[in-house]
């Protein structure tokens, strides 16, 4: 367990590509499909590879974990017997590869014929499916396994016929997605836009002090806390110049900040391929899962039973280039600092990056978060330095920093649970329901309470002999928060708990059922073509609602913004509201699923609901954040400019106000 995780940042990444999977690139094999009927239970395949120039195809002969080609029959395929074994036509090469350890490889070039039988039992299947499944390699660089869809439909001899598998582009489709009668530069009156929406510059200090709260927290654990007179009295003895010393502090406390500031920028460049990709990494059901596991691996740890760290080496090798001298010495120091408090950090970093990523779908809100949290950090080493006296006013370390220790380990509990709640919201297993996740964290504020008073001991604490005036109040303040939680469990008008908006499942998500909800609902769930029809026969204004089932600031404008009595009569009375949710993972119909050019030229996968949702968002609209609202007419005439995360409800009723009245002069 010590060395259990190395950074989060790979675990984004690694999601990262698996959401950019979708963005099309050119294939190294073409390949087509036949079958020929030997008679009625049997069929041979025909799979022609052509491999572009450059390219070498592995055989189907390499065994199963070395790079290789397979052929794989769709599971609808019940009543397929066996497959026989695949015989391949062109010239086989060997040769020993330095990139696989010289492991001795079997491949083509050009052109390869593979063949196989399939053999059924009873009636074949009028729609038999499958896929060559394979990698490939050019130079140093290896593919795959990359996925060739096969479909053969039956005819009435029974022959299989090869049909197009796959996602195709369709214009019937597209239509449904690019909306060519929105035009967003001309609202027909200009109100609302950027200046209300949560990108603005209200949202990004706001994720600066949200990121510095949790590098003040940062501060206060066993890990960082004895660093602080440590360093500065190093720096500042160090130097026969104080100024000197003094500065080389300043210096030093700013690579921190900028060493916090550098694990974001990733981001920015998946941002720039995909601008929906950080919403995909922040909605993407494994990575929810992952974290999940993750914080309470990292509750464990902080509760003292095992020590999470940095690899050894890896930390010793940067504390030994910090004795280099000058501004490459400093850093380094602040690169070590940085990796051995990472068992403190790592929990409370990860919250930071999984909520910036969630608030907006930004790499830059990422940014101004780390940005935050790394200055909280950096600001106390500038200040002792400057001020070296007030090290002798800071509290000695000792087991009041293990006791912070522990109550961490529960917040993480809190926030694991999170993470499990966005994925079961996503998938909709029903397993975390509203009540259920409020009384979860109910146990845990009661399980802080009694260790703040010495009721609950773990590995590490010593007895506690006397409560301190702090740990009561800290206790006070938990059990306060605890009973605050508790209608939240029940099915009354109390239920709606407005300080933690958005953190929990939204009302409708709910034990008692969609009745128990007491917010505005939407007249259309996930079909705008609906609420169009709707809008016609009513003849009333489209409020289009960009929402997603794991995003905070949409659940806070449900529960604070939309049932304000003004907000509520006016989305009710002159709207149609249609939710459009855009991290939703259930599958289209196969005929609604497509590939789908965007306005950049990317080729796009449409295949779930969400994909269909935050295309169109973006397509029509170059927003991805959510959520976001539009008002349009019937006839889809942009009626004002779009708005965001807007928490104030007069400036929110007026805007649905500027729109009625536009939507009156259009007509």
């Amino acid at each position: 367990m010590k060395h259990l995780l190395s950074f989060l940042i790979p675990v984004f990444a690694l999601f990262a590509l698996s959401a950019n999977a979708q963005e099309q690139s050119p294939k190294p094999v073409k390949w087509q499909f036949s079958a020929e009927k030997k008679n009625d239970q049997e069929y041979v395949l025909h799979l022609k590879g052509t491999v572009e120039k450059g390219w070498l195809l592995f055989s189907t002969t390499m065994g199963n974990d070395d790079p290789n080609t397979r052929v794989v029959l769709d599971s609808v395929a019940a009543s397929v017997a066996g497959i026989s074994a695949i015989k391949e036509a062109g010239k086989l090469n060997t040769r020993k590869e330095p990139l696989f350890d010289n492991l001795e490889i079997k491949y083509f070039e050009n052109t390869v014929d593979l063949e196989t039988t399939v053999k059924f039992t009873g009636a074949v299947p009028n729609v038999f499916k499958g896929s060559v499944n394979y990698m490939a390699l050019k130079g140093d660089e290896a593919v795959g396994p990359e996925e060739e869809a096969f479909k053969f439909t039956k005819d009435a001899s029974g022959n299989l016929t090869n049909v197009a598998a796959g996602l195709k582009e369709s214009a019937d489709n597209a239509q449904t997605l690019k909306r060519t009668a929105i035009d967003l530069q001309h609202p027909v009156k200009a109100c609302g836009g950027t200046g209300q929406e949560g990108g603005g510059k209200k949202s990004l200090w706001g994720l600066f002090i949200l990121g510095m709260l949790g590098g003040f927290i940062a501060l206060f654990t066993p890990c960082v806390f004895p660093m602080i007179p440590l360093t500065v009295s190093f720096f500042t003895k160090q130097s026969q110049d104080k100024k000197k010393g003094v500065m080389n502090a300043i210096i030093y406390g700013f690579f921190i900040f900028l060493i916090y500031v550098l694990l974001s920028l990733p981001f920015h460049f998946l941002d720039s391929l995909n601008p929906e990709i950080l919403n995909n990494i922040s909605t993407n059901i494994w990575l929810n899962l992952t974290f999940f596991v993750i914080f309470i691996v990292f509750a464990i740890s902080f509760f003292g039973y095992f020590e999470i760290s940095m690899p050894s080496s890896l930390a010793n090798k940067v504390d030994a280039k910090s004795s280099v001298g000058g501004l490459v010495g400093i850093f380094f120091m602040a690169l070590t600092l940085a990796l051995v408090s990472f068992s403190c950090t790592g929990p409370i970093l990860g919250s930071l990056l999984a909520g910036s990523l969630s608030t907006d779908g930004g790499a830059i809100q990422l940014s101004v978060g780390m940005g935050g949290f790394g200055f909280a950090l950096a600001l106390p080493f500038a200040l002792f330095a400057l001020f070296p006296g007030w090290l002798n006013s800071l509290p000695k370390s000792g087991g009041w920093l293990t006791s912070v220790k522990v109550v961490l380990g529960f917040l993480e509990l809190a926030m694991a649970i999170k993470f499990l709640s966005n994925a079961d919201l996503v998938k909709h297993w029903g397993i975390l329901k509203r009540e259920v996740f409020f009384a979860i964290w109910i146990i845990i504020g009661v399980c802080i309470v009694l260790y703040l008073f010495g009721k609950i001991r773990f590995p590490h604490d010593s007895p506690i002999k006397k409560l301190s005036k702090g740990r009561i109040t800290l206790a006070l303040v938990f059990l306060a928060f605890t009973i605050y939680l508790v209608p939240g469990v029940t099915n009354t008008k109390y239920a709606n708990r407005s300080l933690i908006s958005g953190f929990p499942p939204p009302l409708s998500y709910s034990i008692y059922g969609e009745d128990a909800a007491k917010g505005v609902e939407a007249n259309v769930v996930n079909d705008y073509e609906k609420a169009l029809k709707l809008a016609k026969e009513q003849n009333k204004p489209i409020l289009l609602d960009f929402t997603g089932w794991a995003c905070v600031n949409c659940r806070k404008m449900e529960e604070n913004v939309w049932p304000n009595d003004e907000v509520k009569v006016l989305i009710q009375k002159d709207y149609i509201l249609v939710s459009l949710y855009v991290d939703d993972r259930k599958l289209l119909p196969e005929d609604q699923q497509f590939l789908f050019t965007t306005s950049n030229g990317h080729k796009k996968e449409i295949k779930t609901i969400g994909d269909k949702f935050a295309t169109m968002q973006t397509e029509n609209f170059t927003n991805n954040s959510q959520p976001f609202y539009v008002l349009i007419s019937p006839d889809e005439k942009l009626l004002t400019h779009p708005v965001g995360y807007t928490p104030d409800a007069k400036a929110y009723a007026d805007w649905l106000k500027c729109g009625l009245e536009a939507f009156k002069s259009a007509k």
